[in-house]
């Protein structure tokens, strides 16, 4: 089969593609023929071996030394289900699915079927499927199972383009808060259809100064601090720092719940069954559409990690995989 490799951390031409050995179903197991996929920030992230600061250690020993030891990347897919181990019994071949796995960048991968799988529905395309998890489960498990957000707050999204951001407002609506977006001009409006009642051109206005606060501040992209965003913060507020140093995720949390009522919430969203099943609940009722900023086939992969290079991505940038 196909898949799109990295043998060396760098810029987005060490992504080739090559022929690789076609992986087969454990007892397990369910086999899934990708359709498609996305590269994310976390992709880009391994590829370059670009870590926040403190994890350089830590994710050599976990990605590779000297060179990547799993060297196809992906964190998101949708395909169809092309065999099923035995044990198998809520997939059979021909299944159209969607989740959260590794190796994804590849014309077929394996995921347990008890893992971050589900059916996809049936009005949503197999790109904007693939386009769910990464944004998704990270804004469900960052707002509703770690901040709690409920109807009535007011939640600013810093970073409510890209495609946490993007989902993050949307999940925010959905639960009945109201959401402020913070992101450039141009895409206002985008920010605006997805749900966010008011948008801050941070190029104009700087949102600690525009008179407003927030029960929940989510910073997507590590734009700012706690330390700045405190003060618009109000009592029991709690800020999301999904792009912290390892010093930050350690610390900051356990000494903002002993100091005050505002409060940091850091750490790293992993999807399981139950959030890729929410997710599909979502899609399919209409409440959740991840948005689609580019499309790339797997055979110009490297150009879509050059796409998320450019830190200024819309949504998700989706690759296709075969017909």
């Amino acid at each position: 089969m196909k898949a799109a490799v990295y043998r060396n951390y760098g810029p987005p031409g060490v992504v080739a593609i090559e022929e690789v050995e076609t992986p087969s179903a454990g007892e397990n197991d369910v086999l899934v023929k990708v359709r498609a996929t996305t590269v994310t920030t976390g992709d880009a992230r391994m590829r370059a071996f670009r870590m926040p600061r403190g994890f350089g250690l830590p994710g050599r020993l976990g990605l590779g030394i000297f060179a990547p030891r799993n060297t196809v990347l992906g964190m998101d897919f949708a395909g169809d289900v092309a065999a099923v181990g035995r044990n198998v019994t809520a997939f059979k071949a021909g299944d159209a699915v969607f989740g959260a796995a590794g190796r994804c960048h590849a014309e077929y991968l394996v995921v347990r079927h008890t893992a971050s799988i589900a059916l996809k529905p049936a009005g949503v395309s197999y790109e904007e499927a693939a386009a769910a998890p990464f944004g998704g489960v990270t804004a469900l498990i960052f707002l509703k199972d770690w901040a709690g957000v409920r109807s009535g707050d007011n939640v600013l999204v810093i970073g409510p383009s890209g495609a946490v951001g993007s989902a993050a407002v949307q999940i925010a609506r959905d639960a009945g808060a109201e959401v402020t977006g913070v992101s450039s001009a141009a895409n206002a409006d985008l920010v605006r259809s997805l749900g966010a009642r008011h948008t801050i051109d941070y190029a104009r206005e700087d949102f600690t100064q525009s008179g407003g606060t927030y029960d929940i501040i989510m910073d997507t992209v590590g734009a700012t601090s706690f330390a700045r965003a405190q003060g618009v913060l109000r009592a029991g507020g709690r800020f999301l720092a999904l792009v912290t140093s390892l010093g930050e995720l350690l610390f900051l949390p356990a000494w903002t719940k002993m100091t005050g009522t505002k409060r940091v919430i850091a750490g790293v969203a992993v999807a399981g069954s139950e959030k890729i099943q929410a997710l599909a609940q979502l899609l399919e009722t209409g409440r959740f559409k991840p948005v689609i900023g580019a499309r790339y086939p797997l055979e110009r992969i490297a150009e879509a990690h050059a796409a998320v290079d450019t830190g200024h991505k819309r949504g998700n940038v989706v690759v296709t995989i075969g017909a």
